[in-house]
């Protein structure tokens, strides 16, 4: 009888020692925080739940049992693609819930800088999605797509509104520009509307101007100045012969325009048509908008570079005055040249 007891003890003992030992495992699997630190996962279609956890750095995972032992609960069919960030002080157990549920952690889509170019475009939100270029580049031509937002590819730059903004790895093209139509939206208030309306244009024909202004120059305090001369221009019948517009022409493939530029046979040739060309050269930025929006009030009707290299433009109300700032500049070029600067 004794012996019964005995065994009986130790059956006890065994069975606590057992549960001891799942409890505490899942205890550490479950509750016990495992990651000294933070990581982003980015998981692609197709990717393996081995290559998931290979991913995860070893210098933030505490018990590397723990995380291999809930992983394996996974097959690769359960990850969603997306970005994840692994949390400091999360237990093991909520990498796989998290990915399995496809709990996403927004990434930010910086669009910025001069974009002139669709397929530029399309490579820099390919780098920060996981759409790849071709995706974008053929969403920026898809007419059927963009007239849903009211526009066409010929006008898509002016539905481009430079900011940061906060979108899931995974969104789709459309997801993008209907974030692109909320901002243009915001931006186009009614103060906003009358400020167009009183310089004659329509919200896309401020878009145009101010692509063209943008593309003048760096300096965006000279901004209204440019705008100033540009919508004198329009107002007053004159051509407006902007330079960026032939090297759009060209597919900003030129070092110079030159006079042989100039005769480029294109509706977007402003030396050769009346008027604003079909659409915007660039995405204009906030900056440019707001210059054609509230120009400086002047009567000069031509700009060129200053003689002071300095990235800023002289401006004139005639044509003699022009030449002669032309010629100012061509002389400094020359020193420069001649001297090696």
């Amino acid at each position: 009888m004794k012996k019964w007891i005995l065994a009986l003890l130790f059956a006890a003992l065994a069975a606590i020692v057992v549960a001891g030992a799942v409890g505490g495992r899942w205890y550490g699997d479950n509750r016990k925080p495992n990651f000294s630190g933070s990581a982003d996962l980015y998981i692609y279609p197709g990717m393996s739940v081995s290559k998931v956890a290979m991913s995860i750095p070893d210098s933030i995972v505490i018990r590397r049992r723990s995380l291999e032992r809930v992983m394996s609960s996974l097959s690769d069919e359960d990850l969603k693609p997306g970005h994840y960030v692994i949390e400091k002080g999360k237990p093991s157990i909520y990498v796989p819930r998290m990915l399995k549920a496809g709990w996403q952690t927004p990434v930010n889509l910086t669009l910025s800088g001069m974009m002139r170019q669709k397929g530029a475009i399309a490579r820099k939100i390919s780098r920060q999605m996981m759409m790849d270029s071709v995706t974008v580049a053929n969403a920026l031509e898809n007419k059927e797509l963009l007239a849903s937002y009211g526009f066409t590819p010929d006008d898509v730059f002016s539905l481009i509104m430079p900011d940061t903004y906060q979108v899931y790895w995974t969104d789709s093209m459309k997801e993008v520009l209907d974030k692109q139509k909320a901002a243009y939206d915001a931006f186009w208030t009614a103060d906003n509307l009358r400020l167009a309306s009183s310089q004659g244009l329509s919200p896309k024909e401020v878009s145009i101007v101010a692509s063209i202004v943008k593309s003048e120059s760096n300096h965006e305090p000279e901004y209204p100045s440019i705008a100033g001369v540009y919508l004198n221009r329009l107002h007053q019948g004159m051509r407006l012969q902007a330079d960026p517009t032939v090297a759009f022409c060209f597919g900003y493939s030129l070092n110079r325009v030159l006079y042989k530029h100039l005769e480029v046979d294109s509706p977007y040739n402003t030396y050769l048509h009346e008027g604003l060309p079909p659409g915007p050269i660039c995405v204009p930025d906030k900056a440019s908008l707001t210059a054609v929006l509230n120009p400086d009030r002047h009567g000069y009707l031509y700009f060129c570079a200053s003689a002071a290299m300095d990235g800023t433009h002289k401006f004139a109300s005639t044509l003699s005055e022009h030449n002669r700032n032309a010629r100012e500049f061509q002389r400094a070029l020359d020193v420069r040249r001649y001297s090696g600067k």
